[in-house]
């Protein structure tokens, strides 16, 4: 993959946390996310840079009736309580502030507007920002076929960015639907 000194700016199409790609600016990388069984509730992430063959999800989001928290299948990894895979800080703590492992054996943690300028930051265990998901600009233009959104991951994690953005569509239904 080619090192361009700058974070991965991945665009999301959407703004949907339901449905949408995210392609990063500089072409190196292009997911996308879309429901594969609305009556089960499940959803999937495809690497979808290399269109060569039928793509197979890296991610496979379950959740469950009336938006409870599901399941998640990292690659070909076990399938996990979503509870579990991103936790609460405390029984008692937010729902919109969880950590993970991620497949690094790092733990990182998503937080809900506690940057100005980001919807949700993810940090490391240094407390360094790893990832965030900007919300577009009252201010800035519409685009035909761009909702404004960006999720932006640090170039030296490249290995996560799907962890990331499924971790973060988890997150942004805890925050929808107040779970």
């Amino acid at each position: 993959m080619t090192t361009y000194g700058m974070p991965f700016l991945l665009e999301d199409k959407t703004g949907k946390f339901t449905e949408s790609d995210f392609t990063d600016i500089n072409d190196r990388l292009c997911l996308r996310l879309r429901c594969t069984a609305p009556t089960a509730h499940s959803y999937a992430i495809y690497n979808i840079t290399y269109d060569s063959e039928p793509p197979k999800p890296i991610v496979v989001l379950e959740f469950g009736p009336n938006h409870a928290l599901g399941s998640i299948k990292l690659g070909s990894g076990p399938k996990l309580p979503m509870a579990e895979y991103l936790a609460k800080l405390s029984p008692q703590g937010s729902s919109k502030t969880r950590k993970f492992t991620g497949s690094d054996g790092q733990e990182y943690r998503w937080s809900w507007r506690s940057t100005p300028g980001h919807e949700w930051t993810c940090t490391n265990a240094s407390e360094s920002v790893v990832a965030f998901y900007t919300l577009k600009l009252s201010s800035e233009p519409e685009y035909s076929g761009s909702s404004g959104c960006m999720l932006t991951v640090d170039e030296a994690y490249p290995h996560l960015i799907p962890e990331m953005l499924a971790s973060l569509v988890v997150m942004r239904r805890i925050a929808a639907y107040n779970l």
